[in-house]
Order: C-alpha cells, then structure tokens, then sequence
C-alpha cells in the first residue's frame, strides 16, 4: 500500500480467479435458528479493500481492519509493513449465522476478495504480510475451511494451486484508525479505484442475493 500513485500505476487488480463462479461449499456450518454474532478473521492482502467487500456482505453487521499472525507489540503498521513480523493484514468479520454461514464468508473470501493462487502478495503489494490466510477460531471454522480449499483444489476451478494458510487465531489486533473504511472515506484514491472498487463490482455482479449496497 505503500506509494500508492505508483502501485497503481504499477498494477491492476485483475480477478482473473473469479472468471467462473466458485461452488458453494459441500461442508458448511448450518444456519443459526436464531440472531446471534460470530466472528470470522481472513487476510487477503492490503485490508482496505477485503474490509470493503465484506461491508457489503448481507448478515455481516461489522468489518474491522487489524493484524493477525504475530505479537500485540508489534502490531502496528509501520511495523508490520517491514514484513518480519509474523503479522497479516487482516479483517476480522461480525456476522449474525443466521442470515450467512461460515462456508458462505469463505466463497466470498475465494472468489471476489482476494486471489488465493497468490503466494505472499496480492497484486502490487508484496511480502508475508500480505499473504493469504484463514484464522480459525475453532474446530469448526478449521474444518469447514480445510474441506472448502480441498474442494476447490480437486475441482481445479482455480487456475493455479491454492496457497491460502489455515491457521489458528491466537489473537486479533485492530489497525490504527485511519485504517477502518478506508475505501468508504477515499473512494477516488488511485489505489483504491484500480484494486479495490473493482472487487466490489465483481460481487455485486456474482452474488446479487448477498450483495447490500451502502
């Protein structure tokens, strides 16, 4: 993220991994019988736009940008950014389970989000801390992803291997504040509108049903 006029000039956030549509999952939590709030946590590259995708995920009530992977005191983004860390940029996502599942945050995740095939970087942006990872929170979360990515790999609908790393969430750092609704406050910033915004269209485009405008 950082030269932001220059990444963009650099590169653009082509989804090329989301050309057909992924499968829904074939292991999946079930829905909630009833309103209730769970957490999920992904990194997928720079957090600005994964952070922008879920905002418009129906059931999701909260999106919130932040660290994962490494110690409490070295989550800060100037450090994080010399990627030696340990840390990921990351997103930890509020959800009600009874509007959307856990297998359903993860076909989002895979297919409009970010690109998995990606090993330590996503588009312009480069170093571990910007890889792809699922943490999970649970036995749960843990096995629903595991069998979704063996899914997906053995479908070969991706056109390379999956690189996505899923491990457990030992703890979750929130990002400094002018982090949060980065797109929301800096909708025409180049960065923003080369790699991000298009991230967006694309789930409007295949997830009608989940999509919410703002």
């Amino acid at each position: 993220m950082l030269g932001i006029v220059a990444a963009a000039m650099l590169a653009v956030f082509v989804p090329s991994h989301a050309a057909t549509p992924l499968p829904d999952p074939k292991i999946d939590a079930s829905l909630a019988t009833a309103k209730d709030t769970q957490t999920a946590v992904f990194a997928g590259g720079c957090f600005w736009g994964v952070e922008a995708v879920f905002e418009h995920v129906k059931g999701v009530t909260q999106v919130v940008s932040g660290y994962a992977g490494g110690s409490a005191n070295t989550a800060k983004y100037d450090e994080v950014s010399s990627g030696s860390t340990g840390h990921a940029e990351s997103v930890r996502i509020s959800y009600d389970p009874s509007r959307i599942s856990y297998g359903q945050l993860l076909k989002v995740f895979f297919s409009v989000a970010h690109d998995p095939t990606e090993l330590n970087r996503q588009g312009p942006d480069t170093g571990t801390q910007y890889r792809s990872a699922v943490f999970f929170a649970n036995g749960e979360q843990k096995r629903v992803a595991e069998a979704y990515i063996a899914q997906l790999q053995a479908a070969r609908v991706l056109p390379r291997p999956i690189v996505t790393q899923v491990t457990p969430l030992k703890a979750f750092y929130e990002a400094e504040a002018y982090h949060q609704d980065y797109l929301v406050r800096h909708p025409t910033q180049p960065y923003i509108v080369i790699n991000d915004l298009p991230k967006i269209a694309d789930l409007q485009r295949q997830f009608p049903a989940l999509y919410v405008g703002k």
